[in-house]
């Protein structure tokens, strides 16, 4: 919001970065519409209303950087891979899976991917890597995604410890929603995020909007000085969470929904620019609509054990 109480128009995205939104939106719409069908088990975590913020940081990034998500990690993946089916095979045990079905919707590893369902496991792992990026002058970094739920856990101080005293190339993307599965931040966490990175001695940015091409034109020189001189920075988006915690455990009151609802970046993109929004979102929401099906009729995933 302005000053004066409007909110300010959204800059156009090249089609490329909105097919990135749209394909993660409708990725994440058909995964909680195939769960009431029965059609898939288990459990997974949607980052409806949260898809601007791998879509800004993945135009940061380079193909030698490395990145760490977590449970909620759908769309870090498919803004990075742009690989919806090979992400609905995994998720539904189906041959072509990202890890043959394995790993499901929370463990994936790419070449320079990697996710977790273990809150804080993953800023160990980017720091770790992020020494060897650094000691062998291979000139990437570790992007690492975390909730604000998870600065609850010990092993997120260790690393940041580590992080400082090493310098290390590793950028630290907090999706800060406000809730931490059920519980409010405020109910949770004393102090904040900016002061905890403070602490460590390391920078910190909070990002507020929900334009992607702002956003990165705030953002590009600060990563660039993690990757070349090796100056570790915490970046905080206060983000919005439309979905559930996980498939349907939701319990906020209908007030509290409504006003999350209420900042979704995707109706003020539409009404900002309603002729490219209507050109790309039925061709995206085609595309779900056949990779869904394309994937459902695969045979599931098999594997056999060698010596």
């Amino acid at each position: 919001m302005t000053a004066a109480g409007i909110e300010p128009r959204l800059t156009g995205l090249a089609d490329a970065d909105l097919e990135s939104l749209l394909l993660i939106r409708y990725f994440e719409r058909r995964l909680l519409e195939l769960f009431s069908a029965g059609l898939l088990h288990g459990t997974t975590h949607t980052c409806l209303g949260q898809e601007y913020v791998p879509v800004a940081i993945s135009g940061l990034l380079a193909g030698a950087d490395h990145v760490f998500s977590n449970h909620r990690g759908h769309g870090h993946y498919l803004a990075r891979f742009a690989d919806p089916e090979g992400l609905l095979a995994e998720i539904m045990g189906r041959e072509g899976g990202v890890c043959h079905g394995v790993g499901g919707s929370q463990h994936l590893y790419r070449e320079g991917y990697l996710s977790t369902g273990v809150q804080g496991e993953s800023l160990p792992l980017a720091a770790g890597v992020a020494m060897k990026l650094k000691r062998t002058g291979h000139g990437g970094l570790s992007c690492v995604y975390i909730g604000d739920g998870t600065w609850g856990e010990g092993a997120v101080y260790e690393a940041l410890n580590l992080i400082a005293l090493r310098a290390l190339p590793v950028l630290v993307v907090v999706e800060h929603n406000g809730i931490a599965q059920s519980t409010p931040t405020a109910r949770q966490m004393a102090g904040t995020i900016a002061g905890r990175a403070a602490a460590f001695g390391i920078a910190h940015r909070r990002i507020d909007s929900v334009d992607v091409n702002a956003i990165r034109a705030e953002l590009a020189p600060l990563v660039e000085q993690v990757r070349t001189g090796h100056r570790p920075l915490v970046v905080e988006f206060a983000t919005h969470r439309i979905g559930p915690h996980s498939k349907g455990d939701d319990t906020r009151t209908d007030e509290e929904i409504a006003r999350v609802r209420a900042a979704d970046w995707l109706p003020r993109y539409r009404r900002d620019h309603p002729e490219q929004t209507a050109r790309l979102e039925p061709a995206v929401r085609a595309r779900m609509d056949a990779v869904a099906g394309e994937v459902s009729a695969r045979p599931h995933s098999s594997w056999e054990r060698t010596a």
